[in-house]
C-alpha cells in the first residue's frame, strides 16, 4: 500500500497515547538485587500470576538473606536457572540477572491491580519463532540469485546480549555495542524506557570480541557506572546513556554524551563518559551544562569534540542551541591510550539553533565541521578555531529528513571534501552532494528508505544496510513488525555513483540498527531491539539481540594480498612508514579506514583516505602518511593494502597523531 503522508516529526521513542508503566525487575547487574528479588517473585514457585505494585520492587542493597525463602522461592530455585555457558562468559551477577528475568517471565500474567503491570506482555512466542522461521527461509531462498563474488554474501547470524542500538568498532578489534534495559518484551509497545523515572530507567554495555567467535563467550559485559540523577528517587542505576551522542578521542577511547533522564517524551541527560578499550572501563567525567537527548558528536582536527544538539533537561521538543566542547580548551587533548582524560566541556562560542535532533556532522579536510541539520535550511558551517557558526545552502530536496544515513566521500590522499546525504525520506530515493559550497542531486538508490546505515568498504565503494518506512513503521503502520520486506535488500554505490540490490540480510532492521566494518573486511549488522524482540527464537534465553555478518564481494574473489606488519608507535603527518607484505606483486594502493562509532543512522567517525606508495624494496612497502591533520584527525585507523580490483588485506591498526606521546594498542 502506497503511503503519502511526510516523515513523522513526533518523538521516535515513545507512545503518548501509551505510556509505558514501570517494570518491576532489579537493578541489572546486581546479584544482590537478582537475591532481594526471589521475595518480591515468590509466586513463580506457584501458578499465581504476578503483578508487582510499584513500590514493592528491590532496590539496590535492599537484599535480605531470610527474604528468599519465606515467600516460596528459595535461592536453590534461582541458582538452577543459571545457565553454565552465561555463568563462564558473564560473571554470576550477570548470570543470575538472567536466570531471575527468565522465571520472571514464564511467571508473570497481565497485572490487574492498580499501579502494576506484567513483566510479560502478551505476544505468543509461537509467533516469534513463525516470524523468524519467516525470515530465515526467505533470505536463504531470495539470496540464491545474488553471486557472491559479485555481490557478497551474508553468513553468520548469532544471538547477542544486547540489542545495539549504539555500536563503536575499537582499536583492539572488540565491538563495544550498547542500549537500554527493556521494560517490555512485546514488540508492538515502545521496549525504551524513555518515559521511565528511576532505577528502571538505566544503560546496559558489553564487549563482542570477534576473535572469540559467535557464542555466549564471545561478550563481556561492561556496565556504564552508576548514577543517581536528579530525579528526586535517589536511586542509583547503570547510567542511562542510550540515546546518547559519541566520537572517538585521539587516544582511542569513545566520548559519549547525553542520554535519557526519563520522562517528557524524551528529557536530556546532562552525562559524560569515557569508554577506556584498553582496561575496558568507564569513566564518569563532570556532567555537562544542559541535558542532550539525540545529539551528535563530532571530532575535529585538533582531536577535540564538539557536542552539538539534543532535547534538553525540559523534555522533548526543546532542542538545546548550546555548543559545548571536551575536553575543554584549557585542557591537553588526550593522546596517550593509557590516560583518561578528565575533564568538565567548555562552551564554544557559536550556537547550533538545530530545530531537530542529531544533525549529521563532519570535519572535512579543511579543517572546518560541516553541519547538515535534518531540516532543510538548517545546514552550517563552524570554525573551530574562531568558533563561528555560519550559513550553508539549503538542502534541494526541500523536505524534512527522518533519521537517515550521509558520509564524507573519499578524496584521495588529502581526505575527504564533501559529503553525499542520503536516506531519511521514505517517498524520494534520491541522494545529495554537497561539494564546493554548492549541492548538487545525484543518482538515485532503488527507492527512498529511513533509519538506514551506509559504509564506506576499503575500496572506497558505499554499502547500504538496514532501513524502513519509517521510525518504528516497516511498512503496515507504527508498531507492527510485519512489514515490506524490500528494507531488507543492501545497496551498493560504485566509483561511478551507480547503485545496485544486492542480497538480503536476515532481519529488517531499521531504528536503531547499526553497521560497523570489522579489521578483517568483514561487516557487522547488529540493532534495532523492535525486530530483535519480534523475531526471537527464544525470548526468555536472555540473549535478547542479534548480529548478522555480511562478507563484501571481496571476500569471496580468491585470495587477499597481505599486510604483515605495521608500525604500533604513532606516527607523524606527512611522513613516511614501512610496512611489510609478502605479497608485494599484488599491492597497488593502501588506505587508512576510520572506525565506526554510530546511533540512528549518524557516524561522524567514519572516513576514507588514500595513503601514497612512496617505495618499494621486496616485501617492504614505504607508504606515506596524510599531509594534515585536517585530512584525517588524529587517532587510530584500519590500515588495508589493496590489489588492482580492489580486494584488500586483512587491516592493522595504525595511530596517526601531531605530536609524540608515547604508548600504543595491540
Amino acid at each position: 500500500m502506497t503511503r503519502t503522508e511526510p516523515p513523522s516529526t513526533q518523538p521516535p521513542s515513545t507512545e503518548p497515547s501509551r505510556p509505558t508503566p514501570p517494570r518491576t525487575t532489579p537493578p541489572r547487574g546486581r546479584r544482590r538485587s537478582a537475591l532481594a528479588a526471589c521475595a518480591v517473585v515468590a509466586a513463580l514457585a506457584t501458578t499465581t500470576a504476578l503483578a508487582t505494585p510499584l513500590h514493592a520492587a528491590p532496590r539496590t542493597g535492599s537484599a535480605d538473606p531470610t527474604a528468599s525463602s519465606r515467600d516460596g522461592l528459595t535461592l536453590d530455585q534461582l541458582r538452577a536457572e543459571v545457565r553454565p555457558d552465561e555463568l563462564a562468559a558473564l560473571g554470576r551477577d550477570e548470570a543470575e540477572y538472567r536466570a531471575w528475568t527468565r522465571l520472571e517471565a514464564r511467571g508473570a500474567q497481565p497485572g490487574t491491580q492498580p499501579g502494576t503491570r506484567a513483566v510479560s506482555a502478551p505476544y505468543a512466542q509461537s509467533v516469534r519463532t513463525a516470524r523468524f522461521a519467516m525470515l530465515t527461509n526467505t533470505q536463504t531462498t531470495t539470496n540464491k540469485a545474488f553471486d557472491p563474488k559479485i555481490f557478497g554474501r551474508f553468513t553468520d547470524y548469532f544471538p547477542s546480549p544486547d540489542y545495539g542500538d549504539h555500536i563503536a568498532a575499537l582499536p583492539t578489534g572488540k565491538v563495544l555495542i550498547f542500549s537500554f534495559e527493556p521494560v517490555v518484551t512485546d514488540p508492538t509497545q515502545e521496549p525504551a524506557p524513555t518515559q521511565i523515572i528511576g532505577s528502571d530507567n538505566r544503560g546496559r554495555a558489553y564487549l563482542w570480541d570477534p576473535a572469540k567467535g559467535t557464542g555466549a563467550d564471545a561478550f563481556k559485559s561492561v556496565p556504564p557506572p552508576d548514577v543517581v540523577l536528579d530525579d528526586g528517587t535517589g536511586v542509583s542505576r547503570p547510567a542511562p546513556f542510550f540515546c546518547a551522542g559519541h566520537s572517538f578521542l585521539p587516544n582511542g577511547m569513545l566520548g559519549v554524551f547525553g542520554g535519557n533522564f526519563g520522562g517528557n517524551f524524551g528529557t536530556g541527560a546532562k552525562l559524560s563518559l569515557i569508554f577506556d578499550p584498553v582496561k575496558e572501563t568507564w569513566t564518569r567525567n563532570p556532567d555537562m551544562s544542559v541535558g542532550r537527548w539525540y545529539p551528535s558528536v563530532v571530532t575535529g582536527e585538533d582531536g577535540r569534540q564538539l557536542i552539538m544538539s539534543g532535547h534538553s533537561e525540559l523534555g522533548w521538543g526543546t532542542p538545546t542551541p548550546i555548543v559545548e566542547r571536551f575536553p575543554a580548551k584549557s585542557v591537553a587533548v588526550p593522546k596517550d591510550p593509557a590516560v583518561v582524560p578528565l575533564s568538565a566541556v567548555d562552551r564554544f562560542k557559536a550556537d547550533a539553533p538545530y530545530s531537530t535532533d542529531y544533525p549529521q556532522l563532519f570535519s572535512l579536510n579543511d579543517g572546518k565541521i560541516y553541519g547538515f541539520g535534518r531540516t532543510t535550511t538548517e545546514q552550517w558551517l563552524f570554525d573551530p578555531k574562531l568558533e563561528t557558526r555560519s550559513d550553508l545552502p539549503a538542502r534541494p530536496d526541500g523536505a524534512q529528513r527522518n533519521y537517515g544515513s550521509a558520509v564524507a566521500l573519499p578524496g584521495g590522499f588529502k581526505g575527504p571534501d564533501s559529503v553525499l546525504v542520503l536516506g531519511g525520506n521514505r517517498d524520494n530515493p534520491n541522494t545529495y552532494l554537497f561539494s564546493g559550497g554548492k549541492w548538487s542531486t545525484e543518482k538515485p538508490r532503488a527507492f527512498g528508505r529511513t533509519q538506514d546505515d551506509t559504509l564506506i568498504l576499503p575500496d572506497g565503494t558505499l554499502f547500504t544496510v538496514n532501513g524502513a518506512y519509517d521510525i518504528r513503521d516497516y511498512g503496515n503502520g507504527a508498531l507492527n513488525p510485519n512489514g515490506d520486506l524490500k528494507y531488507r535488500q543492501v545497496e551498493m554505490r560504485d566509483a561511478q555513483g551507480n547503485w545496485k540490490l544486492g542480497p538480503v540480510q536476515r532481519l529488517p532492521r531499521g531504528y536503531h540498527s547499526n553497521a560497523v566494518i570489522l579489521p578483517d573486511g568483514r561487516i557487522m549488522v547488529t540493532g534495532d531491539e523492535l525486530q530483535q524482540i519480534a523475531d526471537n527464537p527464544d525470548i526468555n534465553s536472555g540473549m535478547n539481540g542479534s548480529i548478522e555478518i555480511y562478507e563484501p564481494w571481496y571476500l569471496n574473489s580468491g585470495t587477499r594480498p597481505a599486510l604483515d606488519s605495521a608500525p604500533t608507535t604513532p606516527l607523524r603527518y606527512n611522513a613516511g612508514f614501512t610496512v611489510s607484505t609478502s605479497t608485494p606483486d599484488r599491492v597497488s594502493r593502501a588506505v587508512l579506514l576510520a572506525p565506526i562509532t554510530s546511533t540512528h543512522s549518524v557516524d561522524t567517525s567514519q572516513r576514507h583516505v588514500e595513503v601514497q606508495i612512496a617505495g618499494r624494496s621486496g616485501g617492504q612497502l614505504t607508504l606515506q602518511t596524510p599531509p594534515l591533520a585536517a585530512s584525517a584527525p588524529p587517532g587510530y585507523y584500519m590500515l588495508f593494502l589493496l590489489d588492482a580490483a580492489g580486494v584488500p588485506s586483512t587491516a592493522k591498526w595504525v595511530k596517526l597523531e601531531a605530536k609524540e606521546s608515547g604508548g600504543q594498542i595491540g
